[in-house]
């Protein structure tokens, strides 16, 4: 007979391994919101900064613990371009790609990244030092083209300064 504690994912997210501290926080922020489906956004950010990452077994666990459908939860995680499904690079790089930016040639910025990172939209550099995403629209079209490198927005961007930025984050491994 096998006594060992079923993992997370083999017993479909219902009870967490009690050992992993990480679980327990995410646990006590759940409680604290009192298991109200409202704070669904809050506990998911919470869950991402403990993980890195809303992985589907997560996902699943907060599903069942707001009695919430598991594909409401999963909208939420992939509508929002702040949440990750999957880990992220060290640094991160979101080039906006809503109107304003598009107009003012947002793809070329996502063509330097690509270019000076080998690396395609959704994709983390195989150090880990860099992953590329884009954003629909990060609501400050004042000051197109947008980049937000490591959650600080940086408007009026060029290729040059994105390619700048990039090869900074690239070369800060190597030393």
């Amino acid at each position: 007979m096998d006594t060992r504690q079923p993992s997370w994912s083999a017993n479909g997210g219902a009870v967490p391994p009690s050992d992993d501290r990480r679980l327990q926080i995410l646990d006590a922020t759940i409680k604290r919101y009192q298991y109200q489906q409202d704070a669904l956004i809050e506990i998911l950010h919470k869950a991402q900064d403990l993980f890195g990452a809303l992985e589907s077994d997560r996902l699943l666990y907060i599903a069942r613990s707001l009695k919430l459908p598991p594909s409401r939860v999963y909208g939420v995680a992939t509508f929002y371009h702040l949440f990750f499904l999957t880990p992220k690079g060290r640094h991160q790089c979101i080039v906006c790609t809503g109107t304003a930016c598009y107009a003012k040639d947002a793809a070329a910025l996502v063509s330097v990244v690509k270019q000076s990172a080998q690396i395609q939209v959704g994709q983390t550099t195989s150090d880990n030092q860099l992953s590329l995403s884009t954003a629909r629209c990060l609501g400050v079209c004042g000051i197109a083209p947008v980049v937000v490198f490591d959650d600080v927005v940086c408007g009026g961007q060029t290729p040059a300064s994105v390619r700048d930025r990039v090869q900074e984050y690239l070369t800060l491994q190597r030393q």
